[in-house]
């Protein structure tokens, strides 16, 4: 039996070149506290106006963000207020709000920085729930002309 980082194979046979599986154990993903890790995602606005999940829940783990930045990509975001990151602290919170007005193509927005409001006192940059998702949505109108929005989150699991 040979172990490849997580992947463990038995019965292995190798006839001219390819090998044959009798049975294949996968470890599960490795959970680790304190790494930052990041996910970039590509929305439509279909997408975004009826909510997307962004970081999906992990179970007994906490999604503490780190930064986050907004793209707009094939024309400026319209007719919307803001493109919200969402997360949860008992209820459901904007960890960073995206305006409409500084949404334009190609422009890279960050968490805190002109046109992307965050929570005040860092309360953005606290944990949410444990075993909460972090979803990406829109208050007011639906997003219009844009063709997608980029979303890069940068987050810790505690």
């Amino acid at each position: 039996m040979g172990v490849y980082t997580g992947i463990s194979q038995d019965n292995v046979t190798i006839n001219s070149g390819r090998a044959t599986l009798q049975s294949l154990t996968v470890a599960g993903p490795v959970v680790a506290t304190g790494v930052v890790l990041n996910v970039r995602q590509r929305f439509t606005i279909a997408e975004v106006n009826a909510g997307a999940t962004l970081v999906p829940a992990v179970s007994g783990k906490a999604i503490r963000m780190v930064a986050c930045k907004a793209i707009a990509v094939g024309g400026a975001a319209g007719a919307v207020t803001t493109v919200d990151v969402l997360g949860t602290s008992t209820t459901s919170r904007k960890l960073v709000a995206f305006a409409q007005a500084s949404l334009t193509q190609s422009t890279v927005l960050t968490d805190g920085g002109s046109g992307a409001a965050v929570l005040a006192d860092g309360a953005s940059y606290t944990a949410n729930d444990a075993g909460t998702a972090i979803t990406v949505g829109k208050t007011g109108s639906n997003v219009t002309t844009a063709t997608h929005i980029d979303v890069i989150f940068d987050y810790v699991l505690v």
